[in-house]
C-alpha cells in the first residue's frame, strides 16, 4: 500500500464503521481514523465554495489533510 493519506467515506452500521470503497490494507494492519460527520464537511464546503472559484473535491480533501497534519 502507498504511504499516501486517503480520505474515504464510511457508514456506521451496528457499531462498526464500514468503508464505502475498497482499502488496500493487510489483514491486522492498524490505521488512524478521523471521524467527521459528512454534513459538517458539506457545511464547510458551502461556506467557502466560490471564494476563489470551484475546486475538485479531491484537491480540497488533500488540502484539509495537509492543514490538519501541521
Amino acid at each position: 500500500m502507498s504511504s499516501k493519506v486517503r480520505v474515504v467515506r464510511a457508514r456506521y452500521e451496528k457499531g462498526v464503521l464500514r468503508p464505502l470503497e475498497p482499502l488496500e490494507l493487510r489483514e491486522g494492519e492498524e490505521v488512524l481514523v478521523k471521524v467527521e460527520r459528512l454534513r459538517e464537511r458539506e457545511k464547510m464546503a458551502e461556506k467557502f465554495y466560490g471564494k476563489r472559484g470551484p475546486a475538485p473535491k479531491e484537491l480540497l480533501d488533500e488540502f484539509m489533510l495537509e492543514a490538519e497534519a501541521q
